[in-house]
């Protein structure tokens, strides 16, 4: 008998088909992965729920689906081929993003396709819109990805007309575009040049001086994208530099380097770093905060979940160590392991990459001096590492060689100023110049 193979539960709202891996005819085992799904931040294969022969899909790539679609149809023989078309199949497993601690769901509901808007470009969607002059809030007809996306935009729903989905539901197309025109009417900006806030001036004819290739990128490199222009847009960012003497760090790495290789992990010096920023939120947890929407208040977390950034093929993702002030050091270098594969190899959970309250991105195994990394909003600060080097420190009576790690931290100079920042990097850089003072 044939079976009708839905969509399982995603995690998120809706997620694109980027791949179908098997073709009708072919025979599929049972947990075999038939297809893949690409949402906001995360990628998910799909497994074949039964052994037996691929009928059709139901589907095609680029075609958006949410839990309980139609997925394919797979003919099976035997007492469980009932059950199996009773329940979607399991997704198997899933992939991060980019760094944001703060990515957008997926749309939930479609428009008619002959009503639907040309998508704004990137940097229109971030900027942050008044409705100081808008009607008083009423009942509006909008999903929680539609009414999220408000939030972070400020925008009133009550002031937007009716929108373009059932019985005037509103979409993510109608606030994107309410955006849009309200730009459009601002006060002309940047010193009498003519240009709107949030215009780009007209893309050039790259043609007219050579051949070009467009390269398509990918749901995570497009969303990543967002979110670092909303967050330059919406936070006024500042940023420390400092220097750390981890002379005495990198010896006590090295002699526990083999023991922890024993054990199948790797203690790395973006571990020993987390493990001391951990401690330091705890002790200066503005730092761990956010600013509430209207500046009136600062959430002050009781929990460390610190975002770590890690280079993957499919572009940069933040996988999170939940509660890291509670984890030991073996602790931390083993999920971070877990993560850091995880994350390359595509099988990274969209769970992993929430809730972030602070993060870490290190550049020291590729190189550079220093960098001026973003923060990740709803966060107030971020730390860059860079590559670690020896250089000749005066030690009062005469030159001697110390290996020296730069510090980049930058923040929401909305909520910590610059004396609060040099403290931060002072005491972070003490505290990995002699780690024995996490015991104290």
């Amino acid at each position: 008998m044939t079976i009708s193979v839905k969509v399982p539960d995603l995690g998120v709202d809706a997620a694109e088909v980027i791949e179908l891996l098997v073709k009708p005819g072919e025979t599929v085992k049972k947990e075999q992965p038939i297809a893949v799904l690409e949402s906001d931040k995360a990628s998910l294969e799909l497994p074949a729920p039964e052994d037996g022969v691929f009928v059709s899909w139901s589907v095609a790539v680029g075609t958006s689906v949410k839990e309980g679609d139609a997925l394919c149809v797979i003919e099976v023989a035997g007492a469980d081929a009932a059950e199996a078309a009773e329940k979607p199949a399991e997704a198997k497993s899933e992939v991060a993003s980019e760094p944001k601690a703060s990515a957008e769901p997926v749309q939930e509901a479609k428009a008619p396709p002959t009503a639907k808007p040309a998508e704004p470009k990137v940097a229109d969607k971030p900027a942050v819109v008044s409705v100081a002059e808008t009607a008083p809030s009423k009942a509006v007809h909008a999903g929680p990805a539609v009414r999220r996306l408000a939030r972070e935009l400020g925008v009133d729903l009550a002031a937007l007309p009716s929108g373009q989905g059932p019985n005037g539901r509103l979409l993510k197309e109608d606030v994107h575009t309410w955006v849009k025109s309200r730009l459009s009417q601002a006060p002309a900006s940047g010193g009498g040049s003519g240009m709107n806030f949030g215009e780009l001036p007209p893309e050039p004819d790259y043609t007219k001086w050579g051949e070009i290739t467009l390269t398509p990128r990918s749901r995570i490199q497009r969303k990543s994208a967002e979110n670092l222009a909303r967050s330059s847009l919406m936070v006024p960012q500042v940023t420390q530099f400092d220097l750390a003497d981890i002379t005495e760090l990198e010896a006590f790495r090295l002699t526990q380097r083999d023991r922890f290789k024993a054990d199948g992990l790797s203690l790395t010096m973006t571990a020993l770093a987390a493990k001391t920023v951990a401690y330091l939120l705890r002790e200066m947890p503005q730092f761990n905060a956010s600013l509430s929407r209207d500046g009136e208040s600062l959430v002050l977390k009781q929990y460390v979940n610190l975002g770590i950034a890690v280079d993957t093929p499919n572009g940069l993702m933040v996988p999170v160590l939940h509660n890291a002030d509670r984890m030991s050091l073996r602790e931390i270098a083993e999920q971070l392991g877990v993560l850091a594969e995880q994350a390359r190899s595509g099988k990274l959970p969209p769970a992993a990459m929430q809730g972030a309250s602070f993060t870490i991105s290190s550049l020291g195994g590729i190189g550079g001096t220093a960098f001026t990394p973003l923060v990740n909003w709803p966060e107030v600060a971020i730390l860059g590492l860079s590559r670690a080097s020896k250089a000749p420190v005066w030690n009062g009576s005469a030159f001697e060689p110390r290996l020296q790690l730069p510090l980049s931290l930058s923040y929401d100079h909305r909520v910590i100023d610059g004396a609060a920042a040099a403290r931060f990097t002072t005491r972070l850089a003490a505290l990995m110049a002699d780690i024995r003072q996490l015991l104290i």
